[in-house]
Protein backbone atom coordinates (compact mmCIF):
# COMPACT_ATOMS: atom_id res chain seq x y z
CA UNK A 1 0.00 0.00 0.00
CA UNK A 2 2.52 2.16 0.99
CA UNK A 3 4.04 1.89 -2.40
CA UNK A 4 0.87 3.71 -3.98
CA UNK A 5 1.48 6.42 -1.98
CA UNK A 6 -0.37 9.32 -1.99
CA UNK A 7 -2.65 9.90 -5.74
CA UNK A 8 -4.78 12.92 -7.41
CA UNK A 9 -7.50 13.01 -9.37
CA UNK A 10 -7.01 13.14 -13.45
CA UNK A 11 -8.82 15.76 -15.00
CA UNK A 12 -9.01 16.87 -18.55
CA UNK A 13 -7.61 20.03 -17.52
CA UNK A 14 -4.27 18.27 -17.02
CA UNK A 15 -3.92 16.05 -19.77
CA UNK A 16 -1.25 17.75 -21.58
CA UNK A 17 1.23 17.18 -18.71
CA UNK A 18 0.13 13.53 -18.76
CA UNK A 19 0.68 12.99 -22.49
CA UNK A 20 4.01 15.06 -22.27
CA UNK A 21 7.30 14.08 -21.99
CA UNK A 22 7.53 15.06 -18.51
CA UNK A 23 5.81 12.50 -16.21
CA UNK A 24 4.56 14.25 -13.10
CA UNK A 25 5.11 12.96 -9.71
CA UNK A 26 1.76 11.84 -8.88
CA UNK A 27 1.52 8.35 -7.32
CA UNK A 28 -1.60 7.14 -9.09
CA UNK A 29 -4.95 8.75 -10.44
CA UNK A 30 -8.15 8.51 -10.21
CA UNK A 31 -11.04 8.79 -12.73
CA UNK A 32 -14.53 9.25 -12.67
CA UNK A 33 -15.25 5.76 -14.38
CA UNK A 34 -18.42 7.30 -16.21
CA UNK A 35 -16.30 10.18 -17.99
CA UNK A 36 -14.81 7.26 -19.94
CA UNK A 37 -17.81 4.80 -20.91
CA UNK A 38 -17.32 5.76 -24.47
CA UNK A 39 -15.66 3.69 -26.63
CA UNK A 40 -12.95 6.22 -28.24
CA UNK A 41 -12.53 10.21 -27.88
CA UNK A 42 -9.95 12.64 -26.16
CA UNK A 43 -10.63 10.93 -22.77
CA UNK A 44 -10.90 7.60 -23.37
CA UNK A 45 -7.10 7.99 -25.41
CA UNK A 46 -6.33 9.95 -22.44
CA UNK A 47 -6.83 7.70 -19.85
CA UNK A 48 -5.46 4.70 -21.78
CA UNK A 49 -2.07 6.35 -22.53
CA UNK A 50 -1.31 7.46 -18.66
CA UNK A 51 -2.58 4.11 -17.54
CA UNK A 52 0.74 2.86 -19.69
CA UNK A 53 2.79 4.89 -16.73
CA UNK A 54 0.65 5.02 -13.59
CA UNK A 55 -1.88 2.82 -11.50
CA UNK A 56 -5.00 4.13 -12.14
CA UNK A 57 -8.86 3.85 -9.67
CA UNK A 58 -11.86 4.10 -11.16
CA UNK A 59 -14.26 5.96 -9.20
CA UNK A 60 -17.95 5.64 -9.63
CA UNK A 61 -20.52 8.59 -9.00
CA UNK A 62 -23.56 7.48 -10.40
CA UNK A 63 -24.49 4.37 -9.69
CA UNK A 64 -26.64 4.97 -6.54
CA UNK A 65 -26.16 1.80 -4.35
CA UNK A 66 -28.75 2.25 -2.34
CA UNK A 67 -31.28 3.18 -4.72
CA UNK A 68 -34.43 1.79 -3.95
CA UNK A 69 -35.32 0.59 -7.51
CA UNK A 70 -32.67 -1.19 -8.11
CA UNK A 71 -29.34 -0.68 -9.86
CA UNK A 72 -28.93 0.19 -13.62
CA UNK A 73 -27.68 -2.60 -14.96
CA UNK A 74 -26.20 -1.16 -18.83
CA UNK A 75 -24.09 1.43 -16.23
CA UNK A 76 -22.90 -1.79 -14.43
CA UNK A 77 -22.22 -3.65 -18.02
CA UNK A 78 -20.67 -0.57 -18.83
CA UNK A 79 -18.72 -0.55 -15.96
CA UNK A 80 -17.14 -3.48 -16.63
CA UNK A 81 -16.46 -3.72 -19.85
CA UNK A 82 -14.20 -0.06 -18.66
CA UNK A 83 -12.54 -2.51 -15.83
CA UNK A 84 -11.76 -5.23 -18.22
CA UNK A 85 -9.92 -2.41 -20.25
CA UNK A 86 -8.38 -0.78 -17.68
CA UNK A 87 -7.35 -3.08 -14.77
CA UNK A 88 -7.85 -0.62 -12.15
CA UNK A 89 -6.35 -1.17 -8.56
CA UNK A 90 -8.99 0.04 -7.25
CA UNK A 91 -12.95 -0.07 -8.15
CA UNK A 92 -14.81 1.74 -5.85
CA UNK A 93 -18.51 3.49 -5.43
CA UNK A 94 -20.41 5.37 -2.79
CA UNK A 95 -23.29 4.59 -0.04
CA UNK A 96 -25.75 6.30 -1.75
CA UNK A 97 -28.97 6.30 -3.52
CA UNK A 98 -29.84 8.63 -6.65
CA UNK A 99 -32.71 7.75 -8.52
CA UNK A 100 -36.14 7.64 -7.84
CA UNK A 101 -39.85 7.21 -9.92
CA UNK A 102 -37.52 6.71 -13.22
CA UNK A 103 -35.49 10.19 -12.44
CA UNK A 104 -31.68 9.91 -11.52
CA UNK A 105 -30.63 12.88 -9.49
CA UNK A 106 -27.15 14.72 -9.99
CA UNK A 107 -26.38 14.12 -6.06
CA UNK A 108 -24.97 11.70 -4.03
CA UNK A 109 -27.38 11.50 -1.57
CA UNK A 110 -27.26 9.83 2.17
CA UNK A 111 -28.79 6.65 3.44
CA UNK A 112 -30.57 5.72 6.53
CA UNK A 113 -28.45 3.55 8.67
CA UNK A 114 -30.72 0.99 9.34
CA UNK A 115 -30.93 -2.84 9.33
CA UNK A 116 -33.30 -2.43 6.15
CA UNK A 117 -30.64 0.16 4.34
CA UNK A 118 -27.75 -2.62 5.44
CA UNK A 119 -29.84 -5.72 4.03
CA UNK A 120 -30.59 -3.80 0.59
CA UNK A 121 -27.00 -2.33 0.15
CA UNK A 122 -25.21 -5.60 1.06
CA UNK A 123 -27.14 -7.45 -1.68
CA UNK A 124 -26.39 -4.63 -3.97
CA UNK A 125 -22.43 -4.87 -3.14
CA UNK A 126 -22.23 -9.05 -2.91
CA UNK A 127 -24.21 -8.53 -6.59
CA UNK A 128 -22.17 -5.76 -8.45
CA UNK A 129 -18.85 -7.47 -7.27
CA UNK A 130 -20.33 -11.05 -8.72
CA UNK A 131 -20.58 -9.48 -11.95
CA UNK A 132 -17.03 -7.66 -12.26
CA UNK A 133 -15.20 -10.41 -10.28
CA UNK A 134 -13.34 -8.71 -8.17
CA UNK A 135 -14.30 -6.68 -4.60
CA UNK A 136 -15.15 -3.01 -4.46
CA UNK A 137 -14.66 -0.20 -1.94
CA UNK A 138 -17.75 1.73 -0.85
CA UNK A 139 -16.84 5.48 0.14
CA UNK A 140 -18.61 7.49 3.02
CA UNK A 141 -20.65 10.60 1.81
CA UNK A 142 -21.24 13.87 2.86
CA UNK A 143 -24.68 14.58 4.02
CA UNK A 144 -26.45 17.66 4.81
CA UNK A 145 -29.52 16.70 6.24
CA UNK A 146 -30.08 13.49 9.44
CA UNK A 147 -31.77 10.23 8.06
CA UNK A 148 -32.41 9.22 11.41
CA UNK A 149 -35.68 8.19 12.80
CA UNK A 150 -35.97 9.23 16.72
CA UNK A 151 -38.58 6.59 17.20
CA UNK A 152 -36.66 3.68 14.78
CA UNK A 153 -32.85 4.74 15.81
CA UNK A 154 -30.44 2.73 13.83
CA UNK A 155 -26.14 2.62 14.07
CA UNK A 156 -23.87 4.97 13.70
CA UNK A 157 -22.02 5.64 10.63
CA UNK A 158 -19.11 3.93 11.41
CA UNK A 159 -21.12 0.88 12.84
CA UNK A 160 -22.88 1.02 9.45
CA UNK A 161 -19.87 1.03 6.98
CA UNK A 162 -18.09 -1.61 9.26
CA UNK A 163 -21.13 -3.98 8.85
CA UNK A 164 -21.43 -3.32 5.11
CA UNK A 165 -17.84 -4.50 5.21
CA UNK A 166 -18.37 -7.72 7.38
CA UNK A 167 -21.66 -8.78 4.94
CA UNK A 168 -20.70 -8.48 1.54
CA UNK A 169 -16.54 -8.71 1.98
CA UNK A 170 -16.37 -5.39 0.40
CA UNK A 171 -13.57 -2.91 1.20
CA UNK A 172 -14.05 0.52 2.61
CA UNK A 173 -12.69 3.68 1.34
CA UNK A 174 -12.96 6.56 4.18
CA UNK A 175 -13.12 9.96 2.77
CA UNK A 176 -11.78 11.74 5.98
CA UNK A 177 -13.26 15.14 4.88
CA UNK A 178 -16.55 14.19 4.54
CA UNK A 179 -16.70 12.52 8.13
CA UNK A 180 -15.14 16.17 9.25
CA UNK A 181 -18.46 17.88 6.96
CA UNK A 182 -20.73 15.36 9.13
CA UNK A 183 -19.42 16.45 12.23
CA UNK A 184 -19.57 19.78 11.59
CA UNK A 185 -23.13 19.96 9.93
CA UNK A 186 -24.82 16.77 12.16
CA UNK A 187 -22.40 16.97 14.75
CA UNK A 188 -21.45 12.91 14.38
CA UNK A 189 -18.22 12.41 16.26
CA UNK A 190 -15.71 12.12 13.13
CA UNK A 191 -13.14 9.86 15.10
CA UNK A 192 -15.93 7.74 16.83
CA UNK A 193 -17.26 7.16 13.39
CA UNK A 194 -13.50 6.27 12.12
CA UNK A 195 -12.92 3.84 15.37
CA UNK A 196 -16.27 1.94 14.95
CA UNK A 197 -14.18 0.28 10.99
CA UNK A 198 -11.88 -2.81 11.70
CA UNK A 199 -7.99 -1.98 10.99
CA UNK A 200 -7.01 -3.72 7.32
CA UNK A 201 -11.11 -2.52 6.32
CA UNK A 202 -9.76 0.66 5.25
CA UNK A 203 -8.36 0.23 1.55
CA UNK A 204 -8.01 4.00 0.00
CA UNK A 205 -8.67 7.48 1.90
CA UNK A 206 -9.98 10.63 0.22
CA UNK A 207 -8.81 14.07 0.77
CA UNK A 208 -10.45 17.20 -0.10
CA UNK A 209 -10.94 20.70 0.58
CA UNK A 210 -14.39 22.46 1.29
CA UNK A 211 -16.12 25.59 1.67
CA UNK A 212 -18.14 27.20 4.45
CA UNK A 213 -22.11 28.13 3.52
CA UNK A 214 -25.08 29.70 5.38
CA UNK A 215 -26.20 26.66 6.75
CA UNK A 216 -23.03 24.95 7.88
CA UNK A 217 -20.08 22.77 5.61
CA UNK A 218 -20.60 21.72 2.15
CA UNK A 219 -18.20 19.49 0.64
CA UNK A 220 -16.91 21.05 -2.52
CA UNK A 221 -13.84 19.73 -3.71
CA UNK A 222 -12.63 23.07 -4.40
CA UNK A 223 -10.03 24.10 -1.97
CA UNK A 224 -6.82 22.82 -0.04
CA UNK A 225 -7.12 20.20 2.71
CA UNK A 226 -8.13 22.48 6.00
CA UNK A 227 -5.72 21.79 9.01
CA UNK A 228 -8.81 20.17 10.92
CA UNK A 229 -9.02 17.30 8.36
CA UNK A 230 -5.16 16.90 8.53
CA UNK A 231 -5.19 15.97 12.16
CA UNK A 232 -7.99 13.47 10.95
CA UNK A 233 -6.11 12.24 8.49
CA UNK A 234 -3.08 11.54 11.07
CA UNK A 235 -5.61 9.80 13.28
CA UNK A 236 -6.75 7.55 10.40
CA UNK A 237 -3.05 6.67 9.37
CA UNK A 238 -2.61 6.08 13.11
CA UNK A 239 -5.56 3.49 13.45
CA UNK A 240 -5.31 1.71 9.35
CA UNK A 241 -1.22 2.66 8.50
CA UNK A 242 0.02 4.09 5.15
CA UNK A 243 -3.59 3.86 3.56
CA UNK A 244 -3.34 5.08 -0.30
CA UNK A 245 -4.40 8.57 -0.30
CA UNK A 246 -5.75 10.55 -2.89
CA UNK A 247 -6.32 14.16 -2.95
CA UNK A 248 -9.92 15.35 -4.44
CA UNK A 249 -10.03 18.71 -6.51
CA UNK A 250 -12.94 19.02 -9.06
CA UNK A 251 -14.23 22.73 -8.71
CA UNK A 252 -11.94 25.88 -9.06
CA UNK A 253 -9.68 23.84 -10.37
CA UNK A 254 -5.87 24.78 -9.80
CA UNK A 255 -2.48 24.22 -11.76
CA UNK A 256 -0.78 20.61 -11.50
CA UNK A 257 1.74 21.91 -9.25
CA UNK A 258 -0.79 22.78 -6.40
CA UNK A 259 -2.27 19.14 -6.06
CA UNK A 260 0.81 17.35 -6.39
CA UNK A 261 1.89 20.05 -3.46
CA UNK A 262 -1.04 18.72 -1.66
CA UNK A 263 -0.55 14.99 -2.57
CA UNK A 264 2.97 15.80 -1.17
CA UNK A 265 1.91 16.60 1.51
CA UNK A 266 -0.30 13.35 2.34
CA UNK A 267 3.05 11.64 1.05
CA UNK A 268 5.03 12.87 3.74
CA UNK A 269 2.37 11.73 6.44
CA UNK A 270 2.01 8.53 5.31
CA UNK A 271 6.37 7.83 5.28
CA UNK A 272 6.24 9.41 8.76
CA UNK A 273 3.83 6.79 10.17
CA UNK A 274 5.43 4.12 8.19
CA UNK A 275 8.73 4.85 9.72
CA UNK A 276 7.12 4.74 13.44
CA UNK A 277 5.69 1.46 12.42
CA UNK A 278 9.37 -0.11 11.41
Amino acid sequence: MLRLGAGIGLRARHYPEFLGAARPAAGWLEVHGENYFGAGGLDRHALERVRRDYPVSLHGVGLGLGSVEGLDEAHAARLKALVARVEPVFVSEHLCWGALAGRHFNDLLPLPFTREALDLVAARVEWLQDLLGRRILVENVSAYVACEEPDAPGMGEGEFLAALARRSGCGLLLDVNNLYVNQANLGRDALAQMNALRPGSVEEIHLAGHTAGPHGLVDTHSARVCDEVWKLYDAALERFGPVPTLVEWDADLPELAVLLEEAGKAGARMEARHALAA
